[in-house]
């Protein structure tokens, strides 16, 4: 890698001279990503097929078409966003106008994992260019067809003071980036490991930091739901992408009265999506590397294989598994699994559930099959996660209106749509004074009249 010394202020300048901040250049900028996503696609899904086998029905689906679905909403919302929006102004504070202006940070840092290597590298960087900021892009290594195509994709479009792709290895690139620099913004995808990392680098500048993280995301199935539509559901969100998905259902915790059905139901639905044997399936990814490999198939021995179990190393292949009579304190059930292997645990009290889930820090998902409301309130009242579904898994994070993000040890900051402008914004509040009159309350002598006038108004 180019030593960051020499290039770095480069994107400092050309953000100095404002070139990025007028609506027709953010306009710009977000225009040639779409052409350039359109014109790099067929790339894009072969360096996708490349790096993990993913399918390709689920690279377009959850990478390229949720990265339009963003760049088309930023271009439809991108003057509203960037227009001063007035706020009342309290009667203490008249006579005046309040207004608050929005403006780029500067020069941010998108730190992108693997698992999903075009949508979140490229949705944060939407924001980031709608906002009229400089970006520096450090895909992931684990991806490496991808991060290649996406530098070439960048590097077609943007002159490198405007946006810079930065490829490596994570474990040097990042410090060689993060410790000499202060970036005005860092967002990062990946591991609660390596974001207390980033964060702490990240320290030394007094560097603010999105963390997109993740966790141990539960599926709570209920005796009241439709058994078959939830296991057909999460069933779909475990093993989309082989598992590698941080909002994807982790665990299901099915009440016992449905549980037989549950477990014939998913085994079922397993079946019919990848057929008698997923790995000659074309619809089934692999694990990103030996690595992860062989972190998820230790999970196997943790319990009993009620469907599924085969693996094979040089493939890096794990057949979809639902894993029953799972022990709480194994690691399946205390780390992020990230990948297809399911557990399935009984529960006959609300509370139990309650108490599995703490057994964790806040999942950055959550999602409830349930008929009944009440039931429904109760475990989206008395967990706190970062968002999820009633009867669904992970479409949360395919609606650009809604923000995205964890909370506690699952992540900080949130982001989507306007939430990502706003996070690469500044907000500037400003009041504007009348010159047309002056109460004069506010200045001294202080009588006890003013006293009594300031008492009323500030009621």
């Amino acid at each position: 890698m180019e030593d960051p010394i020499t290039w770095i202020p480069s994107l400092r300048e050309h953000f100095a001279r404002g070139s990025t901040k007028p609506y027709v250049a953010r306009r710009k900028a977000l225009l040639d990503l779409r052409n350039a996503v359109k014109a790099h696609e067929e790339e894009l899904l072969a360096a996708m097929r490349s790096d993990m086998r993913k399918p390709r029905f689920e690279a377009y689906v959850a990478d390229i078409g949720l990265v339009h679905a963003e760049i088309d909403h930023a271009l439809q919302h991108l003057q509203e966003w960037m227009r001063p929006h007035t706020h009342s102004t309290p009667l203490a504070l008249q006579v005046s106008r309040s207004v608050v202006h929005t403006e780029p940070l500067g020069v941010v840092l998108i730190i992108a994992p693997w698992n999903y290597p075009v949508l979140l590298a490229l949705a944060p960087l939407v924001g980031a260019l709608a906002a009229g900021n400089c970006v520096v892009l450090k895909p992931s290594d684990q991806a490496p067809a991808t991060a290649a195509v996406v530098a070439r994709l960048l590097a077609s479009i943007y002159v490198p003071e405007h946006v810079r792709v930065v490829l490596g290895a994570g474990s040097e690139v990042g410090p060689k980036l993060i410790e000499p620099f202060r970036f005005d913004h860092i967002f990062f995808t990946g591991s609660p490991g390596v974001g207390k990392r980033i964060m702490a680098m990240a320290a030394q500048h007094l560097t603010p930091v999105t963390l997109e993280l993740g966790g141990k995301s539960p599926a709570i199935v209920d005796r009241t739901s439709d058994v078959e539509r939830a296991a057909q559901r999460i069933v779909w969100s475990r093993f989309f992408n082989a598992g590698q998905t941080c909002v994807a259902a982790d665990h299901a915790l099915v009440h016992r009265d449905v549980m037989e059905r549950f477990l014939a139901s998913a085994t079922d639905h397993i079946r019919r999506y990848y057929g008698p044997d997923p790995q000659q399936s074309p619809h089934f990814a692999r694990m990103v590397n030996e690595k992860r490999f062989h972190t998820v198939k230790s999970y196997l021995q943790h319990g009993h294989i009620h469907v599924g179990g085969e693996h094979d190393a040089a493939d890096r292949y794990i057949a979809p598994t639902l894993l029953t009579d799972v022990p709480l304190d194994s690691p399946p059930m205390q780390e992020e699994i990230f990948g297809p292997v399911l557990p399935v645990l009984p529960w006959s009290e609300r509370e139990e559930v309650l108490s599995i889930v703490a057994h964790n820090p806040h999942p950055l998902a959550l999602y409830v099959f349930s008929n009944a409301r009440r039931t429904q309130r109760y475990f989206t009242e008395n967990i706190a996660f970062g968002g999820g579904c009633i009867n669904h898994c992970m479409l949360q994070f395919g609606n650009p209106h809604l923000t995205v993000g964890g909370v506690g040890n699952s992540g900080m900051g949130r982001y989507h749509g306007k939430a990502t402008f706003d996070l690469f914004s500044h907000h500037k509040p400003i009041v504007h004074g009348s010159t047309l009159i002056e109460p004069g309350i506010q200045y001294p002598p202080y009588t006890s009249l003013k006293e009594k006038v300031l008492r009323w108004v500030l009621k």
